[in-house]
């Protein structure tokens, strides 16, 4: 059975990536805030993740704010909404036990988006977050080296293997020895690049949200069920939590 990972393309030239259109805020009046909820003793909030349908989520599982991204780690807008939002989002928010975070895969720019989605969920909830921080503040560098790739390279790609395509983008951006250094061994870095069904699931995941307009750009923000319709940037979501409670 092919991989449906043939069904998506190899742009090189990173997509634009930003949300759709509209009020972010909404124009529903403002909710009075909500109190702060306690972690389990010796915790916080931000140390509790679980693994959802379709992503990770961190916080308080009964928090009554839940916010949802999908996003992409190759994605300008996502990086820059992660460099100026986690820190503020994790540690104001997060924290309060009032609102949960889930992030979930959207494959953007196609294969690209593979490699760094597969090596973010290889090592499960204990490294999930800190490694998508990371890879954020780092993205700049993954996107040149992946934009150096020669064209004799990405012509090659064109015919080669699904596993053989994330391989040797991982290589090109140089992702193993990324994650290598937050602790996941090359072995289980590589074995990680090579799991079908977990591409496969990304893949679908991604065709599916777009297909139902869940998805039209990353990052895409929904909020207690509701998208924040032309949320982008931190101060966008910042102004939704306000206005929900947070």
């Amino acid at each position: 059975m092919k991989s449906r990972l043939l069904l998506l393309a190899l742009p090189l030239a990173l997509a634009a990536c930003g949300g759709g259109n509209g009020d972010a805020n909404g124009s529903a009046p403002a909710a009075s805030p909500l109190p702060a909820v306690a972690a389990p003793a010796g915790q916080d909030w931000t140390q509790v993740v679980s693994k959802t349908a379709e992503g990770y989520v961190m916080g308080n599982p009964n928090a009554p704010i839940k916010l949802v991204e999908y996003g992409s780690r190759l994605c300008p807008a996502c990086g820059a909404f992660a460099r100026e939002g986690y820190e503020p989002l994790t540690n104001n928010y997060v924290k309060s036990g009032k609102v949960s975070w889930e992030f979930r895969e959207f494959l953007i720019h196609g294969a690209p988006d593979l490699p760094p989605a597969l090596l973010g969920i290889c090592a499960g909830e204990a490294t999930f977050f800190p490694v998508l921080e990371q890879m954020y503040q780092s993205q700049q560098g993954f996107n040149d080296k992946l934009q150096a790739m020669s064209p004799a390279m990405q012509q090659q790609l064109q015919t080669a293997k699904p596993v053989d395509v994330i391989k040797a983008l991982a290589d090109q951006m140089d992702l193993v020895n990324f994650v290598k250094q937050r602790g996941i061994p090359e072995a289980k870095a590589r074995q990680c690049l090579s799991d079908m069904t977990q591409i496969d699931r990304l893949t679908k995941q991604t065709q599916d949200r777009g297909a139902d307009g869940t998805v039209t750009g990353t990052p895409t923000f929904i909020l207690n069920g509701k998208p924040l319709k032309g949320a982008v940037s931190w101060s966008d979501v910042q102004a939704a939590l306000k206005n929900a409670g947070a």
